[in-house]
């Protein structure tokens, strides 16, 4: 499955940046980064949990179901254009292998805009966290098909120590119940089905009930119209994660409009 090859590629390349740099030295720099901040506002969660339906606005170079989306790819103007067509938030994809990402973007990026972003990417290492917090990340992406519920709960608990927000990723009743006892605060449902990588934007509508209401809830994937933003603002959904729908718009500012419901 495509979604075990991309964990096996993120273990490969933790072990790597370990001997670059050490377990021990990441974990201390992000403690001195969230020390220094004294107290945390989690803008992340803040933003999802705004009146109305809120919009985070991925900046994605590719995807290994759709190849190359943006070629070339001036993240840095992307960013920019979601946060002045008022973006909640940003997501910023660093995996390298498969979806063409890089720490950098997410970096440079946060230097750029003053909206909370996102690291998305497959965590599959508490060292991964660690490596957001001094990325300048406000939140990272947990992804319950690749981790237990234990771990859920050890990564969030690293989180809150660091000041991030965790959003934890599932797609079916069986992972979200996993989400909800690991105490996620925020859940993110899929529409994507990670492992075949099938669409099916009613995924998220469906789940909602599964869902307490006092855990703020995202729909991602496969979101391309206003249409699809209603049904999901009906539905009582906080959150929407958008990607291709946005990175294919020559004009994002527009694109971000006419999902609001503008004209």
């Amino acid at each position: 499955m495509i979604l075990d090859e991309i964990a096996a590629a993120a273990r490969s390349r933790v072990e790597k940046r370990k001997k670059e740099i050490s377990p021990a030295a990441v974990r201390e720099r992000a403690g001195e980064q969230a020390a220094a901040e004294k107290q945390f506002g989690f803008p992340f969660e803040k933003a999802i949990g705004r009146d109305d339906i809120s919009f985070i606005c991925e900046v994605k170079r590719a995807s290994p179901s759709k190849g190359i989306i943006a070629d070339p790819f001036p993240y840095l103007e992307i960013a920019r254009d979601y946060e002045r067509a008022g973006a909640d938030c940003i997501s910023v994809l660093t995996e390298p292998d498969y979806f063409k990402g890089a720490d950098t973007f997410l970096r440079e990026i946060n230097d750029t805009v003053s909206i909370p972003t996102i690291r998305k990417d497959f965590i599959i290492d508490s060292y991964q966290i660690y490596e957001a917090k001094l990325l300048g990340a406000s939140c990272v992406l947990l992804i319950a098909a690749l981790l237990d519920t234990e771990t859920l709960r050890e990564y969030k608990r690293i989180c809150d120590a660091l000041g991030l927000s965790a959003l934890v990723e599932a797609h079916d009743a069986e992972e979200i119940a996993h989400a909800v006892a690991a105490g996620a605060r925020m859940i993110g449902v899929n529409n994507r089905d990670l492992r075949t990588f099938t669409v099916d934007i009613h995924n998220s509508i469906r789940l909602r009930e599964k869902v307490p209401g006092d855990i703020l809830f995202v729909a991602e994937s496969g979101i391309r119209t206003a249409q699809d933003i209603q049904a999901l603002r009906e539905a009582g959904i906080d959150g929407v994660l958008i990607g291709e729908t946005l990175m294919r718009s020559n004009n994002k500012a527009a694109a971000l409009r006419a999902l609001r419901g503008g004209a």
